[in-house]
């Protein structure tokens, strides 16, 4: 293990030197972050990150959040990125660190990884959370071409296009803001340039299904909960139930009025989730 740069720490875990951030005391929480950003404190304020909630969520537990795999600090060797790569890598750093079945919450890209985690590694956590990360098990799910769209700038593309995605966020006053901070990000994390690389690494595990399905869901052992907002453009409250009633112990929280970010009131109804079911396991 070793400090790094910018008030983080890094542990050789499954083949890479995986950068963390860990705050806080108490019962260990990993704390997955979705795509695009990443666990530098730059992202602070902005709603699709978990950086603004770290002080929150470190007032319960000992929050450990790591960069994912080619993102932020923390590099990849090279090849391609899959689902169950991130979520080895997640349960090679809980060894590493000799976390005891920490608890795993996840948003979007983060709550897929938190889930596959579950399903092939279901003795290494205590519950999770999957914050709008479940339509990726819709083999359906419109989400695949809206991601090939974002990354490939057409729903039938076939290979990224780094150059594409940027006009594309470039059209918008808020998205453009937000790419912004995503080269920054990426650049100072990994050299000038790192953000193209880093789209064209998402590509993969972005624009196809994860090899998993809703029925896969069923062999999560521990206490699950499948969060959304019912204005989510990403994973609608109809899949949330249908990934609900998968789960062997399972809970459904639906948020009025938010889309796909992270409100107070997620971070709220997480903590209610694992304080209570913490609380049932003692």
């Amino acid at each position: 293990m070793s400090t790094t740069a910018s008030q983080g720490q890094s542990v050789h875990a499954n083949g890479v030197d995986i950068h963390y951030l860990d705050r806080g005391q108490g019962d260990p929480l990993v704390l997955l972050h979705g795509g695009v950003v990443s666990t530098n404190p730059i992202w602070t304020g902005v709603p699709i990150a978990y950086a603004t909630h770290m002080d929150t969520l470190a007032e319960h537990f000992r929050v450990i959040a790591p960069d994912t795999r080619g993102g932020g600090k923390t590099v990849h060797s090279g090849g391609a990125i899959s689902f169950d790569m991130l979520a080895d890598d997640v349960a090679a750093l809980i060894d590493a660190l000799d976390l005891e079945r920490p608890l795993i919450t996840g948003f979007s890209e983060g709550g897929i990884t938190a889930t596959v985690l579950a399903i092939r590694h279901p003795d290494a956590v205590r519950a999770i959370v999957n914050h709008a990360g479940f339509d990726a098990f819709d083999p359906d799910a419109p989400t695949i071409a809206m991601m090939r769209q974002i990354l490939g700038g057409s729903p039938d593309a076939t290979e990224p296009d780094p150059d594409t995605a940027a006009r594309g966020f470039e059209a918008s006053e808020q998205m453009s803001a937000m790419f912004e901070l995503m080269k920054r990000d990426q650049d100072d994390g990994q050299g000038d340039g790192h953000w193209r690389e880093y789209l064209r690494l998402s590509w993969d595990r972005t624009t196809q299904p994860p090899g998993y399905t809703y029925a896969d869901l069923a062999q999560i052992t521990a206490p699950a909960l499948i969060l959304t907002g019912d204005r989510d453009d990403f994973c609608t409250v109809e899949q949330a139930v249908t990934a609900f009633r998968q789960l062997p112990d399972g809970e459904l929280a639906i948020l009025p009025g938010h889309g796909h970010y992270i409100p107070p009131a997620a971070i709220q109804t997480t903590l209610e989730f694992f304080t209570r079911r913490l609380a049932s396991q003692s």
